[in-house]
């Protein structure tokens, strides 16, 4: 049984906390890569895993193995790439996670230029909005928009998305265009749960930003429902111009208070290996830097 497969198992299952998780991520079955398991044990002499019919957890001498092993492997992972005469053509399954707001038409044309560009990488989308675990979930990529990151978390800034401040033509002539940002204060809003769900939101950028404390209608986790509503005459609403920016071109929403900048929050790319990046998930990367850089010009 080739020792570095079973060396690969190993970090897998570590990785995953499963054995069909792990089987899977490299396409054995559960019991191949128990097997793999079990000879590595008798060669270390040491049990690797706590294991019973629901949990897989490290032993302390697996956890100390595993600090030993995973450099190792991440190491030939690099080496085999920079050898690899395919190390820079992009093909495989390219399996991602997206902020819901992210299914829109801006977005979708980004992604069927990437597709034309690189035809050999086949594109798995996940807009579902959970928490995602990028090992365990088997995600090579994840973008997320936020002010903020945790720092165990491997990221790179790929660009800014502007958020506009709009509502429906139909909402304003009834309740009339506010003439500055204090107007705001008690107006009715469609809010982001995640970022403002106690209505407190700050308006603008820099020493400019003013803070309003609106009246909620509507919040949510989901911001396509907030788009949505918004259209229908329902509030105002701080949308992602990549959102929102075709349907204020066609007048189906207004932009509120256009003189006062928008607010920027970074885009993020994260991944969970720092150091061998797969040539489908540098070549996505590169290609979403460069239209962002294009736009921002």
């Amino acid at each position: 049984m080739d020792q570095l497969t079973s060396l690969r198992v190993f970090a897998a299952v570590a990785a995953s906390l499963s054995f069909s998780k792990g089987a899977d991520r490299l396409g054995l079955s559960p019991a191949m890569a128990s097997k793999h398991i079990q000879r590595l044990e008798a060669r270390v002499a040491a049990r690797l895993f706590h294991r019973n019919s629901r949990n897989v957890s490290l032993t302390e001498a697996g956890a100390e193995y595993l600090k030993t092993v995973d450099p190792l492997l991440q190491g030939l992972d690099e080496a085999e790439a920079q050898l690899s005469n395919t190390t820079n053509e992009a093909k495989g399954t390219l399996r991602l996670t997206l902020p819901v707001w992210m299914a829109n038409p801006r977005f979708a044309r980004f992604l069927a230029a990437y597709t034309e560009a690189h035809p050999g990488v086949e594109l798995d989308a996940d807009l579902t909005g959970r928490r995602i675990n990028l090992v365990e979930d088997g995600f090579d990529l994840a973008l997320r928009v936020s002010q903020s990151l945790e720092e165990d978390l491997i990221a790179r800034k790929v660009g800014d998305v502007s958020f506009l401040l709009v509502a429906a033509p139909a909402f304003l002539d009834r309740t009339g265009r506010p003439a500055s940002a204090e107007h705001l204060n008690g107006a009715p809003f469609l809010v982001y749960a995640e970022v403002a769900d106690n209505g407190r939101i700050r308006f603008g950028s820099g020493n400019d930003a003013l803070d309003i404390t609106t009246r909620p209608v509507l919040k949510s986790g989901n911001e396509t429902l907030i788009y949505q509503t918004a259209l229908a005459g329902m509030g105002f609403a701080f949308l992602p111009d990549w959102l929102a920016a075709d349907d204020v071109a066609a007048g189906r929403l207004e932009l509120v208070l256009p003189d006062v900048a928008p607010p920027t929050v970074p885009l993020y790319a994260i991944y969970a290996n720092r150091h061998f990046l797969p040539a489908k998930v540098r070549s996505f990367l590169d290609f979403l830097a460069m239209q962002l850089d294009r736009s921002a010009r």
